[in-house]
This record gives structure tokens, sequence and C-alpha cells, in this order.
């Protein structure tokens, strides 16, 4: 089941995006050095379609991009609520962090546009590190992607 904690509206998350941000509980990652430690807790409330439905409707024409914040303990229904606005929302574009090394199966990514990945290791730092080993990428709608860490990245 997928939980949500809370939500915002965020700038940085997404480059070029206007980002509605929902952070999601029972996180199975608890990578050391975690900036959330409290969403590693079984705490929030369901979010499936209805919830979603609602929180666009209210925030609908303020936001660009939807981002699962989270969401490793279910990726299946990651998979079908991004799939889900796709299908419904077509001017809102989607977004997923995971803090996995490697991408789910049960992720299709033709149901993003854009997907991280990558555990947090405090010795290689977080996406504006050089160093780091999150990427996050960029999926075209042609089936190609590229890797926009480096806009994260200071010169």
């Amino acid at each position: 089941m997928l939980k949500y904690f809370n939500y915002d509206i965020v700038f940085q998350e997404i480059p070029d995006e206007v980002t509605l941000a929902v952070n999601f509980a029972l996180c199975p990652n608890r990578c050391k050095g975690c900036h959330s430690p409290w969403l590693w807790e079984d705490r929030g409330e369901e979010f499936d379609e209805r919830v979603l439905r609602n929180l666009i409707s209210v925030y609908e024409g303020n936001f660009t991009c939807l981002a699962f914040m989270g969401g490793d303990n279910d990726p299946e229904t990651v998979n079908r609520l991004a799939k889900f606005v796709k299908e419904n929302f077509k001017n809102i574009k989607t977004a997923w962090y995971s803090g996995k090394d490697t991408l789910s199966e049960d992720i299709e990514e033709r149901n993003f546009d854009y997907i991280k990945i990558g555990s947090y290791k405090k010795e290689l730092g977080s996406l504006k590190d050089k160093t780091t080993n999150q990427r996050l990428w960029k999926y075209y709608p042609n089936g190609e992607k590229e890797d926009i860490t480096y806009r994260f990245q200071k010169k």
C-alpha cells in the first residue's frame, strides 16, 4: 500500500518544472544520512486514484509536473498512478524519485517524464554533487532518455 505523508509545490526537484511533490511513507531503503527519516515510518494516509484526482483538482494549473517522492515499498502502485496521470491529465508531466540503485521491474518508463534513481550515499553526496551515484533521467516521447543530473551541479 502506498501512503502519503505530505505534499508541497516545489521548484528544485525537477529542472524547468513547477512540481507538486508528494512524499510517501514506508520507505524501505533507510539510507544512512537520509534527510527524511520520518518517511521510514508507517504514517500518513492511503494514496490512490481518488486521492490523486482530488489533489490535482485543487492545484491544477499551478504546477507542471507531479513527482512521486518515494514509494519504493510499492512501485507497482507508483507505476499505476503515473499511468493514470498520463491518461487523464495530458498537460501534467510525471516524475518518480526512487532510492533504489536499479529501476524496479514494476516500472514502465513510458509512464514517466523523469525518474531519479539511486540510493543516497553520504560519501558520494546528493544530485548537486559531481561525485553522486544518483541520476535524474529525462524521458522523451520517442523512447530516448537523457541523464540530466548535471542540471543540479554548479559549474
